[in-house]
């Protein structure tokens, strides 16, 4: 597993925790994203393709190939995109072989419920369009225990996505920051249907939306690329710790 680096949210000026995601080359060795050590972090507020991946080398093959830009989430409903450090030159070609593939890497340590069962790793959602968004948290809220969860059949005017026993998700795709209205939005929903209510944002949440969701305990979370919904509050850490049997 690879190291946590500290970043530094340009807003609150908090330094979180950043561990850099790890894929898979085509060569079968595990490739982490080489965050840059003291680089400076920069708030998305505007999502485009192209600054949306990074180009890397890997040690093992020398293929240089695009990957997800890594991105963090802060507690305060900021994303920063983390800065990558550049790829190395490729060796001259009498460089020695670098020797076979590395193992693949290790799948991240299972969580365990208040039952003591082990929680399997999540696999994310590679994400490339709206859609797949929605999937990537239909995937999780499975994984967290909500195991008959669906898109609905049709996005109501309120905009729920989800909907499974005991819990509605609203799912943002978009890359402005979510706003108050849509956190309340998908709180009435589950309070209508007795149901915890999740948000997913793409983008993160504006600083009246988030603070909303504090008040009213509703877990908030944030998507990267690679698929992997990131906890901004309590309620969301809570709800990865205890899963839906806690609730």
């Amino acid at each position: 597993m690879a190291d946590s680096v500290p970043v530094r949210c340009p807003t609150c000026r908090r330094e979180n925790a950043f561990t850099p995601p790890t894929f898979p080359c085509a060569c079968g060795a595990p490739l982490t994203l080489p965050v840059l050590r003291g680089g400076v972090p920069v708030e998305i507020l505007h999502r485009t393709w192209q600054s949306s991946w990074v180009e890397v080398r890997c040690e093992v093959c020398g293929r240089q190939d695009e990957w997800p830009a890594p991105e963090s989430g802060c507690a305060c409903g900021t994303v920063v995109r983390v800065p990558v450090a550049p790829a190395p030159a490729l060796p001259p070609p009498n460089f020695p072989s670098p020797g076979p593939p590395g193992p693949r890497p290790a799948p991240a340590f299972p969580l365990r419920t208040p039952h003591g069962l082990a929680r399997p790793a999540f696999r994310p959602v590679t994400i490339r369009t709206a859609r797949d968004c929605v999937t990537a948290a239909e995937q999780y809220l499975k994984w967290l225990g909500y195991a008959d969860v669906a898109r609905t059949q049709e996005r109501t005017a309120s905009g729920v996505d989800l909907r499974g026993t005991g819990v509605v998700a609203q799912v943002d795709p978009t890359t402005h920051s979510t706003a108050l209205r849509e956190i309340e939005c998908v709180w009435l929903n589950g309070l209508n249907d007795s149901a915890l209510a999740v948000f997913f944002s793409l983008a993160g949440y504006a600083r009246d939306a988030r603070s909303r969701a504090d008040e009213l305990r509703l877990p908030l979370f944030v998507m990267d690329l690679t698929g992997t919904p990131q906890p901004v509050n309590d309620p969301a850490d809570e709800l990865i710790k205890y899963g839906a049997a806690g609730r």
